[in-house]
């Protein structure tokens, strides 16, 4: 399809080429040629634009510019008006082949964000290692990848440590550090060295090709503001006729009959639209949006709140050690961490894992192996280090082994708690010695973001099913005033429909399943592209394929601004439409004059959409 496709803009350039100098020829009589060289435009550029209108008009009625513009030419040409004919076909090429050029350019803006998978993986099977094409490769197969090479699916890295380039799927300039247990995605970079890695998602599954079906959904054809000029463009055919056909019976000038239908051409108004929407598509697909539905951008522009999941959108979600009490004297803060992390370096455990990931970060030393471990299901882990007896669990854990919780430590850890914490308690033989609390964490840039939305002058409000305390904690670190706690997933789904009862559209940002209901009920709905579910992701219209909602901002102002965008070439175009119509009906403007004078309007609606796809407002 790309290479008919590449095919089909080489032949429209070489008419193009070959029909300008013989318009050229024509204007200037050059040679005194027994045929006007005229033709030669007209059987080039305005032969297929007559083939489809008639192809359209025939097979399903579809009334559009181009019927209008062949009536016009057939009109020219009868009259002997040759090169006003010619003329008429070569500036419709020309203006088609740049709308063409302007949707190419971006959607490429789209397709930068996505690399097709490569053809081929390396599998190793029963200790040899072949290439096979990467549709072949399954779940659970051992790939190998050598450095420079783009990963065909989506796993984990079993041996081996590299630096990855996710740029095409996350928008990060530097590369990121992976070692054995780190997860990486298709379509990815190994910047150096070779490593193994275990596939998980493989085909369809994978990410890159769930960015490519984003990709292609990203149509502007959807937009119904697009049907609106589609129906204009119907009414304007039926118009023009009845006005060239009233002109003639009055003034008896068919010349001003034909300049009516050349001028009446609503080409500028049915480019006005589909140019502006996939240029502000190209644009947001450079700041890592992907919007899946054309009419989004419409939609987006009349937005007055903006409803935010917490965990997974405004903050990682995932645990993280968040603070360190010791109530020990002889044990401080860095010791209390290795006991911990020690004590949870064999656990499976989210919570576990996340205090030996901190402990990793935080020191330089390796942790070491504990002499026994036991886990115990609901209430923590034990284990045995140096010959201590050492525990890491909840209060039912150290209720269950008799060790006594100070009034001060279970004070300090509620109020620990009451910030949206978990809290676990650790002890040293048959002492509490303090407790580490995890939380998932605010993204950096969360409160810079609500920040910057409100503004724009859109309210936010957090729907979240954490319990009130977490939410009202993390809501206020954000700087969101209004939240509703304890929600379950058809809770977030009325909320969203209160909001628009009262005449406010909303939009809802998400990434779980649970907020697949609201997505879809919103009049707008923005997932977490990368870490969001393929369910949240197929519910909504706008993808953020790096999850970074600091660009929510700028597609805020984009949405407006790409709707400004519209609204002038669509006033521009009508009164130049009007003004050249005037001017055909007494008589000021002939066939050739028109012809430049309307087609101008088109050239200068492509020009005007396409300076979107490098908009950005300054602060």
């Amino acid at each position: 399809m790309i290479n008919l496709l590449r095919e089909e803009e080489k032949r429209t350039v070489l008419f193009l080429l070959i029909s300008l100098p013989a318009l050229i020829v024509s204007f200037f009589n050059i040679g005194n040629l027994p045929v006007n060289a005229a033709w030669i435009a007209i059987i080039l550029c305005g032969i297929p634009i007559i083939r489809g209108a008639v192809i359209g008009l025939v097979t399903e009625f579809d009334i559009k510019a181009d019927v209008l513009v062949s009536i016009a030419l057939v009109a020219s040409v009868t009259i002997g008006e040759v090169f006003a004919a010619g003329e008429v076909a070569f500036i419709m090429a020309l203006g088609a082949y740049l709308e063409e050029r302007t949707v190419a350019k971006a959607r490429a803006g789209i397709e930068k964000l996505v690399q097709l998978t490569p053809a081929t993986a390396r599998v190793l099977r029963e200790g040899k290692e072949s290439i096979i094409p990467a549709e072949h490769v399954k779940p659970g197969d051992l790939l190998r990848v050598l450095a420079g090479e783009t990963i065909a699916v989506d796993g984990m890295i079993t041996n081996g440590r590299t630096s990855i380039d996710q740029s095409i799927m996350t928008g990060e300039s530097l590369p990121v550090d992976k070692g054995p247990g780190d997860t990486i995605s298709s379509g990815t970079v190994n910047q150096f060295g070779t490593f193994d890695m275990v596939a998980q998602k493989v085909g369809e599954d994978s990410s890159i090709q769930r960015m490519i079906r984003l990709v292609k959904s990203a149509d502007a054809g959807k937009a119904k503001i697009v049907g609106i000029a589609d129906r204009w463009a119907t009414w304007i055919v039926v118009t023009a006729l009845a006005t060239s056909i009233v002109t003639w019976f009055i003034t008896g000038e068919i010349i001003r009959s034909v300049t009516i239908l050349v001028v009446f051409c609503p080409c500028a108004l049915v480019l006005a639209t589909p140019t502006a929407i996939m240029a502000g598509i190209g644009n947001a697909a450079k700041y890592g949006i992907l919007i899946r539905e054309g009419d989004a951008l419409e939609r987006l522009a009349k937005v007055k709140r903006i409803a935010f999941d917490k965990t997974g959108t405004l903050t990682y979600g995932k645990p993280a050690v968040v603070r360190l009490e010791s109530f020990d004297p002889e044990v401080g803060k860095e010791k209390l961490l290795e006991l911990a992390a020690t004590a949870e370096l064999r656990s499976e455990h989210p919570l576990g894992k996340a205090i030996v990931a901190y402990f990793k970060e935080q020191s330089n030393h390796v942790t070491k192996e504990p002499e026994d471990f036991k886990l115990l299901p609901g209430r923590g882990v034990y284990s045995q280090i140096d010959g201590i007896k050492i525990l890491a669990g909840n209060e039912a854990l150290f209720t269950e082994q008799n060790i006594f919780l100070s009034e001060t430590l279970i004070q300090s850890a509620e109020k620990t708690k009451a910030e949206g914490s978990t809290v676990i308690y650790i002890s040293a033989g048959e002492q509490a010695i303090g407790f580490i609390a995890l939380a998932d964490t605010l993204r950096p840039d969360a409160a810079e973001t609500i920040h910057a939305i409100h503004q724009t002058g859109i309210k936010t409000v957090l729907l979240t099913g954490d319990a009130p305390q977490a939410a009202n904690h993390m809501a206020g670190i954000a700087g969101i005033s209004e939240l509703k706690a304890n929600c379950l997933p058809e809770d977030k789904m009325t909320a969203i429909t209160d909001y628009q009862s009262k005449a406010e559209p909303i939009c809802m940002v998400g990434d779980g399943i649970n907020d697949a209901p609201a997505l879809k009920t919103a009049l707008v709905g923005i997932a977490m592209g990368g870490i969001g579910s393929d369910i949240a992701i197929d519910a909504a219209d706008i993808a953020l394929v790096g999850d970074d909602i600091k660009e929510i901002p700028h597609l805020l102002q984009l949405a407006k601004k790409t709707m400004q965008t519209i609204h002038i070439n669509l006033t521009a175009s009508l009164a130049l439409n009007f003004l050249a119509i005037s001017l055909a009906i007494t008589g000021v403007l002939n066939p050739v004059v028109g012809a430049l004078v309307h087609n101008a309007g088109s050239v200068a609606v492509i020009i005007n959409s396409s300076l979107l796809l490098k908009w950005r407002k300054t602060k």
